[in-house]
């Protein structure tokens, strides 16, 4: 299939080096003969072709991405494929500064700042917004019949009912917003003390921007109150906030949960760590 991909694309290829961390697509790194990096993605599925095909052509201009240099439309045997230029630099960790931080706040307030384009019809991209809670709560209950098989009858209970007093205190939702879905550290590129841009959009939608500050807070800016402070600063200065301390408790909760529904349906003893991170973060909300 990687051949294919690459004779589709015509290219010269010195090296390939396939990208961790990609839980919806393959994806390669590749060296070419003229030295220059460009990265492949194969999507697993039509539909997040679709929905990344879509982003690239929204986002473009407005939030720093990389550059579809050229896209295959695949066939029987293919979902599709990306050919994508690099951006220079490495995914942000907690070595991160306030300054970054701060960048990181602006980057996600640009993209939240995108509304459901008028004029263009979407096929991979939904626009969940009108019906929200619904979106949330078909999340939720579709992950918990995987996390049933995980928790014991009392807590898996206990869980159900957290949620369905939660869900109850969350405020109107703020959109319709573009929302990334899995905006977290490995899909945010720093390099030389500045956010160079985002990638991966294979899961995103048009909702509530209140889901999308959860991965974020989980890997990185719970880390040091600091970056939490900057974060919003940046945020702010490009369109208004929600109150996070209102939405986050749940949605750091569902996500927990999810995880933990995830983790089942990909393969527990492939990860293993995830969802024993998981089951620690839900126990704290439970017990």
């Amino acid at each position: 299939m990687l051949n294919r991909v690459i004779q589709q694309f015509g290219l010269q290829v010195q090296s390939i080096n396939e990208v961790e961390d990609s839980h919806s697509s393959t994806v390669y790194r590749c060296t070419l003969s003229n030295g220059e990096n460009v990265f492949l993605k194969i999507p697993f599925t039509k539909l997040k072709f679709q929905r990344e095909l879509e982003a690239y052509e929204i986002l473009k201009g407005n939030v720093s991405i990389p550059e579809m240099i050229d896209y295959w439309s695949g066939d029987e045997e293919c979902y599709g494929a990306f050919l994508l230029s690099e951006l220079k630099g490495k995914p942000l960790t907690s070595m991160a500064t306030e300054t970054i931080a701060y960048q990181v706040g602006i980057l996600h307030a640009e993209m939240h700042s995108i509304r459901p384009p008028a004029e263009k019809v979407l096929t991979g991209i939904d626009n969940e917004y009108p019906n929200w809670s619904n979106f949330v709560e078909h999340q939720f209950y579709s992950f918990a019949e995987d996390v049933r098989d995980i928790l014991d009858e009392p807590l898996y209970k206990k869980a159900i009912e957290k949620y369905e007093e939660m869900k109850q205190q969350l405020p109107s939702p703020d959109g319709p917003s573009f929302v990334h879905m899995d905006f977290r550290p490995a899909n945010i590129i720093v390099n030389d003390g500045k956010v160079i841009g985002m990638i991966d959009f294979e899961s995103v939608r048009f909702g509530s921007t209140e889901i999308d500050f959860t991965k974020l807070y989980r890997d990185f800016l719970s880390l040091d109150v600091n970056f939490y402070k900057a974060y919003q600063e940046g945020y702010k200065s490009i369109r208004p906030l929600i109150d996070l301390e209102n939405v986050l408790p749940f949605y750091r909760f569902t996500d927990a949960f999810n995880s933990i529904g995830w983790c089942k349906r990909r393969g527990i003893e492939k990860n293993a760590l995830f969802l024993e991170e998981n089951l620690t973060r839900l126990k704290k909300w439970l017990l």
